[in-house]
């Protein structure tokens, strides 16, 4: 499931970020990835340690737990903190698949946690007029579907999924990407859960009757209870 969530982010959050990132040492975005990912990957990302990555990642970390949408698309359990990259001058990263399992934490005292990567995250800090190119491409079963957001927006798609970002022919493509681990792996069921969600909060908005809203309701939560793994 391919989702855009709106306005994550207000403009004023997203100008506070852009003047710290143009401000911020960037270092070359392949230090982050295997062999495999290094062949076509070329951008830049805030180093791990970096205290700036840190702070900003909880910056995002706070806006996503006030946003009833994100948690109803992606039901996490766990979330990888936020990282950051550039892309310019022809910056691009071929096609390639996320990890399935990645380090919770850079911190080495914290290096056992891990994170099953469900579902992949790239919230968008540039405008889409701000560059040319940088596009988001994401392959599924029905083809290729073409990402490029106003700043503060965010997408959402199975981490399973193969996936570019097209090179950058003019100006700078930034953005936040993290990964999530969904309390239901099955993306699927991820689906289901969200129509059915989004079914109960417009019935709830339109006055529908009580008793046909909680078994709805009570559907809803027993289907999570059968899908739902600690």
């Amino acid at each position: 499931m391919l989702l855009h969530i709106p306005a994550v982010l207000a403009p004023d959050q997203v100008a506070s970020m852009r003047a710290r990132l143009d401000a911020a040492d960037w270092i070359d975005g392949r230090a982050t990835v295997g062999a495999q990912g290094a062949q076509v990957k070329r951008n830049e990302q805030l180093p791990d340690h970096a205290p700036l990555r840190r702070a900003l990642g909880d910056e995002v970390l706070a806006a996503l737990a006030s946003n009833p949408l994100f948690h109803a698309a992606t039901l996490p359990a766990r979330i990888l903190p936020p990282r950051f990259n550039r892309y310019r001058d022809g910056g691009e990263y071929g096609f390639h698949v996320d990890g399935a399992v990645m380090a919770l934490a850079a911190d080495a005292a914290q290096s056992a946690a891990q994170l099953r990567s469900d579902v992949s995250c790239t919230l968008f800090l540039a405008e889409p007029d701000e560059y040319e190119g940088g596009e988001l491409l994401i392959s599924d079963t029905y083809g290729e579907h073409e990402v490029k957001l106003p700043a503060g927006d965010l997408v959402v798609y199975p981490s399973s999924s193969l996936h570019r970002v097209a090179p950058v022919t003019r100006g700078a493509r930034v953005a936040c990407f993290f990964w999530v681990q969904s309390l239901v792996r099955d993306a699927e069921q991820r689906r289901l859960l969200l129509e059915l969600d989004a079914s109960i909060q417009s019935l709830t908005a339109g006055g529908a009757p009580r008793e046909p809203l909680l078994r709805l309701t009570n559907a809803y939560h027993n289907l999570l209870r059968r899908w739902a793994e600690p």
